[in-house]
């Protein structure tokens, strides 16, 4: 199976820096963005770093081919999957001990939202209040779930989707990597197939541009071209967060 791809990450209208990464690498079929928190420097060189270590780590794990998992649990999750969760894990060790080495980088932090796909499946490992989304058949499914304080009051039943959209403490997340030595990691597959497109983005989209206008966007054009136009929205909605996008199709 073939997969195109585009990306683009923008500093948005208010912020001085942009915090945001992503990573596209085609070889891998490995996707990933990252929201960096805790001052530019610090969000801005936790963003970046934590995809540096996550791809050293898949690098050691794919030449290791060394897994210890019970065998019902490998029945349950696919290896890919099993390398993805090692990797967040140890590069969020590596990132909290540099924040505990570097006084100026106390306190940052991370999300992850990382996609990667074998033969069947698309395997998804999540942190935080980034999201991937599935375009398929016309509709438009979020595939993971905000680590944050809004998301936890909408499971409660004391906040509606509009209301958790608009309210303000929508920022503040629950789970990041890098702010503690350990982190749990959300852990997902889909089984995909031809012409499907799976979208990562950070909250500096979601929080200016609804999940219909995404939709409608990502329908109308080419990878490149609705990427563009998502960024443009979020700008034109006020750019109030850096924003980055990922988007990309399943080929035949």
């Amino acid at each position: 199976m073939e997969f195109k791809s585009a990306g683009a990450t923008d500093v948005g209208r208010l912020r001085e820096a942009n915090e945001d990464a992503f990573l596209i690498s085609q070889e891998r079929k490995l996707y990933v963005v990252a929201d960096g928190m805790g001052g530019h420097q610090g969000g801005g060189f936790a963003s970046k770093k934590v995809l540096e270590l996550v791809q050293s780590e898949l690098d050691r794990l794919e030449q290791m081919q060394d897994f210890t998992q019970p065998l019902q649990t490998l029945e349950e999750r696919t290896i890919t999957q099993f390398r993805l969760l090692r990797a967040l894990q140890r590069a969020n060790q590596s990132l909290f001990e540099i924040s505990l080495k570097e006084p100026n980088l106390r306190g940052m932090g991370t999300t992850l939202t990382a996609l990667q796909f074998d033969e069947r499946f698309a395997n998804l490992a999540h942190i935080g209040d980034s999201r991937a989304y599935l375009l398929r058949g016309g509709s438009l499914k979020q595939l993971t779930e905000d680590h944050s304080w809004v998301q936890e009051q909408v499971k409660m039943g004391l906040l509606n989707s509009e209301e958790a959209r608009n309210h303000p403490l929508k920022n503040i997340i629950t789970r990041s990597m890098g702010h503690e030595r350990d982190v749990k990691v959300d852990l997902s597959k889909t089984e995909y197939q031809p012409g499907d497109k799976f979208l990562l983005c950070s909250d500096g989209l979601t929080n200016m541009v609804t999940d219909e206008e995404i939709l409608k966007i990502v329908q109308e054009n080419v990878l490149d071209e609705a990427v563009k136009r998502l960024v443009n929205r979020a700008n034109e909605e006020g750019g109030y967060d850096n924003i980055t996008i990922v988007l990309l199709e399943v080929l035949a």
